[in-house]
Formats: structure tokens, sequence, C-alpha cells
């Protein structure tokens, strides 16, 4: 159990790492809380420092899930409970969830945080990295096309789910299993269910990002 604790509160602390909102302040002078949206995410980050702050924010944000999922959930301090000896899936998982919340509400800016999707990234990195590919390529396509980080986020997210469905009945790829297919569809709903990005969308009122 105390390697379960360590994982979990490890991962926790890693995902609690403001990338962005250090970006912003560190580096531009700029607390991205005070400016566009308010939210201390890399598409903050994007929309009001530009395309190189939002990218090393993104690589930030991207690094926690890695860090959790890849190599903190491998840490161990006696034995792991019984229900999670033999799976390192769900471990890998839990770990990376664990880092998720972490940006959410990270114990380092006041509970108050992004919304994880490029810390999910991360995860899918970590754990999926073909997978990875397909979402990287998906979300630089419609970010191109589109300028919108938002819909290129989403876009990606639901990317996801679909290619492991094509990989693992389409291709045969059978070490992807059920576990993960559910994770990848949960993950996509939680990326689509941000309302307000949607609504700004349907109105025209999303902003997009400046490349200069």
């Amino acid at each position: 159990m105390v390697s379960l604790v360590l994982i979990l509160g490890l991962s926790y602390l890693a995902g609690s790492i403001p990338g962005s909102l250090w970006v912003g302040q560190w580096i531009y002078g700029v607390d991205l809380r005070a400016h566009g949206s308010g939210n201390p995410g890399a598409t903050n980050a994007f929309r009001v420092l530009g395309w190189k702050a939002g990218l090393l924010a993104t690589l930030v944000d991207m690094g926690k899930g890695v860090l959790a999922a890849g190599l903190i959930a491998g840490l161990r301090i006696g034995a792991l409970p019984d229900f999670l000896a033999d799976h390192a899936l769900f471990l890998r998982l839990g770990a990376g969830l664990a880092a998720v919340i972490g940006h959410m509400y990270p114990v380092f800016a006041g509970f108050k945080g992004g919304k994880g999707v490029n810390t999910a990234a991360g995860i899918l990195l970590a754990i999926t990295p073909w997978n990875f590919v397909i979402v990287l390529a998906t979300f630089a396509f419609v970010l191109w096309r589109t300028k919108y980080v938002s819909l290129s986020s989403m876009t990606g997210a639901a990317a996801y789910p679909v290619s492991l469905l094509v990989m693992r009945y389409g291709l045969g790829w059978t070490e992807i299993g059920t576990p993960l297919i559910v994770f990848g569809a949960v993950l996509a709903l939680g990326v689509l269910a941000h309302t307000s990005n949607i609504k700004r969308l349907l109105k025209g009122t999303e902003n997009k990002i400046r490349w200069v």
C-alpha cells in the first residue's frame, strides 16, 4: 500500500507544477490568470503570449503526464496491493490520472489550474506512443487549418479512442485491451465536456492563436 500512496502522491505533485503559469510569469512577466480566458493553461498561453510560449507550456504539461505514467508508476517501496500487482496498466493509468488531477487542482497554484488536456496527452505518449502520434497529427492539422486550440484539442481527443478501436478490431492489435479503450473514451468525453469552449466556437467568439 505504501507504494501505491507514493505513486499517486508523487504523480499528483508532478501534475501540480503550473507550467503555463510559470512560463508566463518567469519568461514573459505575464500572469495568465489576468489575461485572455483567465485559465492558467497552455491554451490561454497560446492565445495571450503566442505560439512559442504555448508550445513551451504544452511540453511542460505533457511532460507531467509522461513522468507520472512512464516513470513514477514504476516506483516501489514494498509490495503493491494484490489487485494491482499483476495489472501494470491500471497503475500507470492511475498515476497519470493523479497527475491530471494535480494539473487541474494544483497545490502550487492555489488549486486553480488548467483543464488537463496536455497532461492527459502525456499519458498517451507514455502508454501508447503510436496512438499519440495520430492524436498529435490530428491536433496539428486542425490547428494549422483553424488556429483554434480548443477545437484542435477536442478533435485530437476524439481521435484517440477511434484509433484504439481501429488498431484493436481493424488491425488485430490484441495488446490494446478493453480497459485502455474505455480510458480513451472517458478521456475524450472529458475533453469534449468543455462546454464553454464549444459555446464560444459556435458563437464565433473563440480566440485564435497568433503565429507571430
